[in-house]
């Protein structure tokens, strides 16, 4: 077998680095500016190295029973790692990825390209260009893992923004979003607050200590119109080997205190994350 040996190459929106993993035989992590993006093991489309993902990963699984295919919609679309968790678990699902850098899709699927038949379409386009296009009850899932740089672009975050999302998702639809702040938690309460006009139910998945407001990192932001099967998720989540908590119902609510919906005149980009939040060895 031919070794592998990392690439680098810079694309529409920044430097991407694919390294091959030297305890796994054909996995890679991409890095885009330094900042770890993704992990992709194509023997094991399955396996999740981020915590983030697993936590995603749980809700994906909790969405429907187990191994029924379903129409996902991914904004952000990184080394394509949730959509091939997707196909690897639910056979026969109907996926769109939408990503704006043209020369990392293109890296991506040059050196770890999507298995024949995956059902996986790639769409170069701004996200939110991208969904306000899209026709009503696209999809039973959206999930947005959208950051430029390592910020999430100001125009994801918007009140309208929830709306073109609730449009374009079916009725039960389930909205995921992978977000990241720090205390005093103004962006993540602010798009709690945006997602809470729109959805009738709420749930936000991150570590105790970032909840406490002891380091910046990561929360994953579930909105749907049906109730969430929270006991379920908190479970998956506590026994974790990065455990997380699970809050919703009044939790949510006192934690969102008196942060007001994003109008798109007043969006700003997520916080710039501090040196070495996100950085790797």
């Amino acid at each position: 077998m031919t070794e592998q040996i990392p690439v680098t190459r810079t694309t529409d929106h920044g430097t991407a680095k694919l390294m091959p993993d030297v305890d796994r035989e054909r996995a890679w992590l991409l890095t885009v500016d330094g900042a770890p993006q993704s992990y992709v093991d194509l023997d094991d489309p399955a396996h999740l190295e981020f915590e983030y993902a697993r936590r995603l990963g749980y809700v994906l699984d909790g969405v429907a029973d187990e191994g029924l295919p379903l129409d996902v919609l991914h904004l952000g679309g990184g080394a394509l790692t949730l959509p091939r968790y997707v196909a690897a678990t639910r056979p026969g699902s109907r996926q769109d990825v939408v990503e704006a850098d043209r020369g990392l899709l293109e890296l991506v699927t040059e050196y770890v390209p999507l298995p024949r038949g995956s059902g996986i379409a790639l769409h170069t386009a701004d996200a939110r260009a991208w969904l306000e296009a899209a026709p009503d009850d696209h999809a039973d899932v959206l999930v947005a893992d959208v950051f430029g740089g390592s910020r999430v672009p100001a125009h994801l975050t918007t009140l309208a923004y929830a709306r073109e999302a609730e449009r374009v998702l079916r009725p039960g639809g389930v909205y995921l979003a992978n977000l990241a702040d720090a205390a005093p938690f103004v962006f993540l309460r602010s798009q709690l607050a945006t997602f809470a006009a729109v959805f009738e139910e709420l749930a936000l998945i991150a570590e105790p200590g970032v909840l406490r407001g002891r380091r910046f990192g990561n929360a994953v932001l579930v909105a749907s119109h049906r109730p969430l099967d929270t006991t379920a998720l908190a479970r998956r989540t506590a026994a974790d080997a990065f455990p997380a908590r699970v809050e919703h119902g009044a939790a949510i609510s006192e934690f969102t205190g008196s942060a007001r919906p994003v109008d798109d005149a007043d969006a700003v980009p997520s916080p710039e994350p501090p040196d070495g939040a996100f950085g790797i060895g």
